[in-house]
């Protein structure tokens, strides 16, 4: 009885659309060489998400780090294998670590293989390639498949930073200013790794030698590793420029003595995915924490992309690396523009520390003041999960329902902020000149740096530690003025110890890295000044 086709689950894709629906420009050529990444279905039970907060006395022990799934893939990949050799497909890679195997074959055999049809598009700012409706594939290997990524190349996120309205503005503050200014400690970070997502855009030395000299700071090792055909390519798109630098000289400024691996990626889902895939399972750059300043609304993501990308976040946070992203830039409705408030991801995605944004008041070289940031049409992301439910480190925080119709109960976003305004921004270098940037994407690597510096003191890497940060409120200090209502569709801060503009707060320094160190280690911390 012949193998029957049936449809892949979660792979769904509506036609390409803007403003308004795009048309095709051609088809694509049948010869045209295509590489797909096909995930194989992850079936290990994980039971991160269900574990409550964990009271500050608890908080030292450590995390249950396992290096490979205890689950047996490799019929999942003799049947993938096997499927591609009778479509007339080539596998040029297997990575049972990230149970990863890579197809490649010109289009007419990919087509055939998974029945769908590809085309060209353009929307104005970009050509790429797309296709329409769900793929398919033979009923024994649909069971084996989480995702097949790489026969559409829309792009899938874009840089959370914004710019000082003046591009030579110089009123910012150095990150190592930021630094201290939320208190965070003096160590360098040393024997940990960074690991930072681009999906496009490109890095200079010489900016990184005149950003870091400018704080009296030696420059870090920072390595370019380039992820399915990504690479490090400054002065094409000076907005992901941008992007690069500022995540490089923030993360390097608070954790000077880490080295940083640079993962550059193609702006599709497929290279989101190979990126944080590649950094989980990276043995010679082994980062510990991982920092994300690229994403888009959960309603901008198929059913496979998200699972695919679930899975490589959940194997990070059981391999002991911490994954932080930015909440957005785009208040509550994230830019989507249907009156609905939506959720940036991956940051909504409960394995990542979502980050949020805020404006700080700076009076004699302290926060005098520190409110939500919201200005001009631009703001902090946050709200409530269409995807995902409450997790378990989030039972206790009262997370409120959504602000739409459905009033969903749902994961909350995001889990802290720092500052992210560009009026109150972070001074870094770019093609040789200096300017001012915000965006949450600068509290992500900010938040990274940290997470470093608690690793080096710890002694170990912290991992997972939602339920230790939302068991210990008291180590942040929550922003209680303001809102992220984008059209009056948002949330306030309500006074509540989480909210959905800056979650749990920002973190005093000292003593969130006090929360992951032995009982006996911690010294009672003093009183710490309110702020507004």
């Amino acid at each position: 009885m012949p193998n029957e086709y049936m449809e892949i689950p979660g792979s769904y894709r509506e036609p390409p659309a803007g403003p308004a629906p795009i048309a095709a420009v051609r088809a694509v050529n049948p010869a045209e060489q295509i590489e797909v990444s096909v995930y194989v279905k992850d079936r290990d039970e994980d039971p991160l998400l269900a574990q409550g907060p964990i009271a500050a006395g608890q908080a030292a022990s450590a995390p249950s780090v396992r290096q490979a799934s205890q689950v047996d893939y490799s019929a999942d990949f003799a049947r993938i294998t096997k499927f591609a050799s009778e479509n007339g497909l080539s596998v040029v890679k297997q990575d049972p670590s990230r149970r990863l195997v890579k197809l490649a074959g010109p289009a007419d055999k990919l087509e055939a293989a998974f029945r769908t049809k590809l085309h060209y598009y353009n929307d104005g700012a970009a050509a790429f390639r797309a296709r329409t409706g769900a793929l398919s594939a033979p009923a024994d290997v649909v069971g084996s498949i989480e995702a097949v990524l790489g026969l559409d190349t829309r792009p899938i996120a874009k840089p959370k930073l914004k710019r000082h309205i003046d591009p030579h503005a110089i009123n910012g503050h150095l990150p190592t200013e930021i630094a201290k200014l939320y208190g965070f400690p003096t160590g360098t970070g040393a024997g940990q790794c960074i690991a930072i997502i681009e999906l496009g855009g490109g890095f200079r030395d010489a900016d990184n030698q005149m950003a870091f000299a400018s704080m009296g700071l030696q420059t870090p090792v920072v390595t370019a590793i380039s992820v399915s055909g990504g690479s490090n390519r400054p002065g094409i798109d000076l907005n992901a420029d941008g992007e690069v630098a500022l995540d490089i000289q923030v993360a390097g400024a608070v954790a000077s003595g880490a080295s940083i691996a640079v993962y550059f990626a193609p702006n599709t889902t497929q290279g989101f995915v190979d990126a944080i895939t590649r950094a989980v399972n990276d043995q010679q750059s082994r980062p510990s924490v991982i920092s994300i300043s690229w994403g888009s609304s959960e309603s901008n993501w198929t059913a496979q992309g998200l699972a695919a990308m679930n899975s490589a976040l959940k194997d990070a946070a059981q391999r002991g690396v911490t994954v932080l992203a930015a909440a957005g830039d785009n208040l509550a409705t994230d830019g989507v523009g249907d009156g609905r408030a939506h959720v940036d991801f991956p940051a909504s995605n409960p394995y990542v520390l979502g980050c949020g944004g805020t404006l700080i008041d700076v009076q004699g070289g302290t926060i005098a003041k520190e409110s939500v940031w919201n200005h001009g049409g631009q703001g902090t992301g946050g709200g409530i999960s269409d995807k995902y439910p409450v997790p378990g480190y989030q039972s206790e925080a009262n997370i409120p329902r959504s602000v739409n119709s459905d009033h969903r109960v749902g994961r909350g976003v995001p889990d802290m902020a720092a500052d992210a305004d560009p009026r109150s921004g972070y001074r870094v270098v770019v093609g040789g000149s200096g300017t001012t940037i915000g965006g949450t994407s600068a509290v992500a690597p900010l938040f990274a740096g940290l997470i470093a510096l608690v690793n080096e003191s710890a002694g170990r890497s912290v991992g997972f530690i939602h339920p230790n940060i939302y068991g210990a409120p008291q180590a942040f200090r929550q922003t209680k003025t303001g809102n992220n209502k984008d059209g009056g569709v948002g949330y306030a801060t309500m006074g509540a110890a989480w909210n959905a503009c800056t979650g749990l707060g920002a973190p005093d320094g000292a003593a969130f890295v006090n929360l992951f160190k032995p009982a006996t280690a911690v010294a009672a911390a003093p009183p710490r000044a309110k702020v507004g």
